[in-house]
């Protein structure tokens, strides 16, 4: 059903005449009578009975009408779902504990008027292919950079790097030290069964024990946080790896040990990421937010992987 002539069917009913309906909606009479005469076809129906006074509604017409507003409203819904700045920022954040998320909830404490949608994406190739096909709005990711890759509309910036601490059981060796070097993990058991092969926190993960020489064992099934929380409590073997601002919650009863790590300090290079078209006004927010509250790089005493280094924003993804 053409709307543009349930506009204008509308406009007649209210207004009780061709053509003042014609000037509140700035076309000619004719283009109203047009519009009208074609709605009654469609519909096979007499929508208006012309008087000396005007038009008015006929049987039929007074049936139609409140429909015809309903239709008009449902139009205006289904374009305020999609229009930038009318619908919610839709944001992957990798998981929920993870430390995008908490850059995302602070962005909430500041900007409470901005409504969020975050989504969870597995890896970087499923959150690009949903910046391209416009699912979602941004991502955080660590990004892989090599300047030769061709631009395609995708555009990052560093935005957070995140140190990486060693999560011990009470009667792990490490347990009571209050820093520890990368290279003195080496021949410690460092347990992760989430790392996924050719997955950026994978890539990270395998470059970082390359660099200091650690044995990380991805053997076993993930069943997830909190199971694997119970087995580093209880192992005075196996200690983890996380980032400083991963989200973990354990009963009193297992004290477990989060220990900086020093001398450098890994930190993992998270990057916000987005299409350069997309004009949705919260997404510029979101990047002033970040570019303001970004904390100063750690420094020289920090380790990043060689595809990690550059701070620039990044205009390429191939």
């Amino acid at each position: 059903m053409d709307l543009d002539a349930v506009r204008t069917f509308v406009a007649v009913a209210d207004a009780g005449r061709f053509q003042e309906a014609a000037d509140r909606l700035a076309v000619t009479q004719q283009a109203v009578s047009k519009r009208v005469a074609a709605l009654e076809k469609e519909l096979g129906a007499r929508l208006f009975t012309r008087t000396p006074r005007g038009a008015r509604l006929s049987i039929d017409g007074q049936a139609f009408v409140p429909h015809a507003r309903e239709l008009l409203r449902a139009a205006e819904r289904a374009a305020a779902s999609v229009r930038p700045g009318s619908r919610a920022l839709r944001v992957d954040v990798i998981g929920r504990r993870l430390a995008p998320a908490e850059l995302l909830r602070a962005f909430h404490r500041t900007h409470p008027d901005i409504e969020l949608d975050v989504v969870t994406l597995f890896d970087a190739d499923a959150a690009v292919d949903a910046l391209r096909s416009g699912t979602i709005d941004a991502t955080f990711r660590a990004l892989p950079h090599s300047p030769g890759r061709s631009t395609d509309g995708i555009e990052s910036v560093r935005v957070y790097d995140e140190p990486v601490q060693l999560l011990t059981g009470p009667d792990h060796a490490l347990a009571g030290a209050r820093s520890v070097e990368p290279a003195r993990l080496a021949g410690h058991r460092i347990w992760m069964p989430g790392l996924v092969t050719g997955t950026e926190w994978g890539t990270y993960y395998d470059d970082l024990a390359a660099a200091f020489g650690l044995t990380i064992e991805v053997t076993g099934p993930d069943f997830g946080t909190d199971p694997l929380l119970d087995t580093i409590a209880d192992s005075p073997a196996l200690a983890t790896l996380v980032g400083e601002l991963t989200r973990l919650v354990w009963p009193s009863d297992q004290d477990l040990r989060r220990i900086p790590v020093h001398g450098p300090t890994p930190v993992y290079p998270h990057s916000l990421i987005w299409r350069a078209d997309n004009p949705h006004p919260a997404l510029a927010a979101l990047r002033a937010h970040l570019h303001a509250t970004r904390p100063e790089p750690p420094g020289v005493g920090t380790w990043a992987p060689g595809w990690a280094q550059s701070l620039t924003p990044i205009t390429t993804w191939a």
